[in-house]
C-alpha cells in the first residue's frame, strides 16, 4: 500500500514539474526562428599584395538618430530575439569574451589596435565611478558619494569606423573592407545637465566582430521572416554615414580644417574621390 501511495505521488510530482517545464518553454511564434543563430559568415576573398592597384583608408561616423540606422540603435530594451549593436556588443565582452576591445591609448585617439584591454578594464570603462553631491537637509552639510553608472544603450548614439578601400587588380573590382568599430557614447555635464559632446569607449576588431554579428538578428519592417543579422546590414552598406577623416601626410581629420558646410562639402569631395578611382578606370 505504501509503494502504490508512493508511486502516485511521483506521478504527480513529475506531471507538475512537467507542466511548469511547458510554461517556460513557450513559443513566442508560430516556429522556432533558428536559422540566424547557426549562420556562417561568408570568407573574405584571397587577396594578394601584388594584386592590390589602389588603396586608401577611410574614417566614417555613423549616427543612430538617422532613420536608416535605428536598426542598429533599437531596442533600448534586451528583447528575446534581438537587441541594440550595442547591447551585442557588451554581452560579448562581459558574458563570454568572445570578442576584444582595444584602448585608446595615451593620447586617447589611438585606432591601431595596440593596446588590448583586460576584462578588468572593459568592466571600467562600461561601468564609470561618478562622484554626486549630496546636501543634508538639517545642517546643509554637503556630502559626495561615488557610485557606479553602467553606460545604457540609449547613451551609445554614435559609431566610429575604420575602412580600408583597395582596388584588385585580380578581379578588376574596388571593394571596401571594415577594419574597426568604435562606439561614442553621449557625455552631459553633471552639475547642469547639458549636452557636452561624444566620448569614444575602445575600439573593436571588425573580421573577430562578424562571427558575433553574423548570429544577432536586426529588425526588418518589411518582413519578420526574412531575418537580417548586423553583418549584413555592415557587408551591404545598408547604413547612413559621413566621412570625417581620410588617410593623409599630416594624419588630421576633416574637422581640424574645415567647419560646418565646408566640413561636409569636403566628405562629400572624398566620397565623390572614392567613386570616380574606379569609374575613370573604364570607357563607356
Amino acid at each position: 500500500m505504501k509503494r502504490i501511495i508512493f508511486i502516485g505521488i511521483a506521478f504527480m510530482l513529475g506531471s507538475v514539474g512537467a507542466k511548469s517545464q511547458t510554461i517556460n518553454t513557450v513559443l513566442d511564434g508560430a516556429y522556432v526562428p533558428e536559422h540566424t543563430q547557426t549562420k556562417r559568415v561568408v570568407p573574405y576573398p584571397y587577396l594578394r599584395e601584388s594584386d592590390v592597384m589602389w588603396s586608401k583608408k577611410i574614417w566614417r561616423t555613423l549616427d543612430l538618430r538617422e532613420k536608416l540606422n535605428h536598426p542598429l540603435y533599437f531596442p533600448l530594451e534586451e528583447l528575446n530575439d534581438r537587441n541594440s549593436l550595442f547591447t551585442v556588443i557588451k554581452n560579448s565582452l562581459v558574458v563570454d569574451g568572445s570578442i576584444t576591445a582595444y584602448g585608446l591609448g595615451p593620447t586617447l585617439d589611438d585606432d591601431e589596435f595596440k593596446y588590448p584591454l583586460a576584462p578588468s578594464q572593459v568592466d571600467s570603462i562600461l561601468n564609470p565611478t561618478i562622484t554626486l553631491e549630496d546636501e543634508d537637509l538639517l545642517t546643509g552639510e554637503i556630502t559626495y558619494i561615488e557610485t557606479s553608472a553602467p553606460i545604457e544603450s540609449e547613451l551609445v548614439t554614435q559609431y566610429q569606423m575604420k575602412e580600408h578601400w583597395v582596388f584588385d587588380k585580380q578581379r578588376s573590382e574596388r571593394y571596401v573592407r571594415i577594419i574597426g568599430i568604435c562606439p561614442r557614447v553621449e557625455v552631459y555635464d553633471q552639475t547642469t545637465g547639458d549636452f557636452r559632446g561624444f566620448k569614444p569607449l575602445f575600439w573593436l576588431y571588425y573580421p573577430e566582430c562578424r562571427y558575433v554579428f553574423q548570429n544577432a538578428w536586426v529588425f526588418n519592417p518589411g518582413n519578420g521572416a526574412e531575418r537580417r543579422s548586423f553583418e549584413e546590414i555592415f557587408q551591404k552598406r545598408r547604413f547612413a554615414s559621413f566621412i570625417h577623416k581620410e588617410d593623409n601626410v599630416y594624419d588630421r581629420p576633416v574637422a581640424s580644417y574645415a567647419l560646418g558646410i565646408d566640413a561636409l562639402l569636403e566628405a562629400e569631395r572624398i566620397k565623390s574621390d572614392l567613386f570616380l578611382i574606379e569609374h575613370d578606370l573604364w570607357h563607356y
